[in-house]
Order: C-alpha cells, then sequence, then structure tokens
C-alpha cells in the first residue's frame, strides 16, 4: 500500500509543479490514481485525503495561491468579471474567505478597462440595432461584471461615442 500511495504522492507533485491546483481537484486525482492503481475501494477516501494533506504540507497545493491566480488569468485573459470570478471558484470548493482574499488580487482599473474593451467591440457588434445598450449589459452582466460597473462602462462609452451609433 505504501508504494501505492508513494506512486500517487510523486505523480501529483509532478502534475502541482507544471501548474496550480486547488484541494478538490487534487482530492479527485488521488482518488482516481488510488483506484487505477489497484488501491482498495475502503481505503481510497481516507488515502486520497493523506495525499491531498501530504500535498499541502509540502506546499504544492495552496488554495489561496491558486484563487489569485485563478482570478487573475480569468480576469485578464478570459475578461470575466468578479462576480463570474467567485461563483467559478466557489464550485471548486473553496471557502468564501479565500475567495474574497483572492478577488482583492484583480486590478480593478484593468479590469475596468478590459470591460471597457469589451464593450467597444460588442457595440460595434450590434451597430444599428435599437436595443444595442440593453444587448451590451446582458453582455457584461453575463461576463461577471456588477450591475454598476457595467452601467459606469456604458455611460463612458456613450460620453466618448455621444450619438455615434444612433442609442441616444
Amino acid at each position: 500500500m505504501e508504494e501505492i500511495y508513494n506512486k500517487v504522492l510523486d505523480r501529483l507533485r509532478v502534475l502541482c509543479s507544471r501548474r496550480e491546483y486547488c484541494s478538490s481537484d487534487m482530492l479527485k486525482k488521488a482518488a482516481e490514481y488510488l483506484s487505477g492503481y489497484g488501491c482498495e475501494a475502503s481505503e481510497v477516501p481516507d488515502t486520497a485525503a493523506s495525499v491531498l494533506e501530504s500535498l499541502r504540507r509540502d506546499k504544492y497545493v495552496d488554495d489561496l495561491r491558486y484563487a489569485s491566480a485563478f482570478a487573475r488569468d480569468k480576469a485578464s485573459l478570459s475578461g470575466w468579471g468578479r462576480i463570474k470570478i467567485g461563483y467559478a471558484l466557489s464550485a471548486k470548493g473553496i471557502g468564501r474567505d479565500v475567495i474574497s482574499e483572492a478577488l482583492q488580487s484583480i486590478d480593478p482599473e484593468q479590469a475596468d478597462s478590459r470591460l471597457v474593451k469589451m464593450l467597444l467591440t460588442k457595440r460595434k457588434a450590434l451597430e444599428g440595432d435599437p436595443q444595442s445598450r440593453l444587448k451590451l449589459l446582458k453582455f457584461a452582466l453575463g461576463r461577471g461584471y456588477s450591475y454598476e460597473e457595467v452601467s459606469r462602462a456604458i455611460s463612458r462609452l456613450d460620453i466618448r461615442n455621444s450619438g455615434s451609433d444612433g442609442t441616444e
């Protein structure tokens, strides 16, 4: 059994050295690998928890580090807002306090700038549509931005391009 434990632990260490993982992902992977190596089904949950604890102790897995990296990446690369990022992290089983701290790592000015760029691109696609303002609002809300953030950004676009697309 110790041989299987060490194989799984080594394999997961290699995965963790390549990218960040959260505790729930590593727990699932540990259980999968233990089952794949022939570990008895009754021993899998406890052994997987032990593997996860070892990974945490050796700093291979850190939910705050994972959540912060996830939040920064989704905000800057995918253009997600704080709300959508929070829900995604919550779905991964990460605690509210960790999520809250991770969301602090998002640069608000950069996120606002990203939102405005996305809205400009979307606005061009909706040119001439009488409901473009509503569609822009729904689009940005779907990306996980708050109503206040979206309203401010759309107002700034309207001021910058007042009347150029026929929405006002």
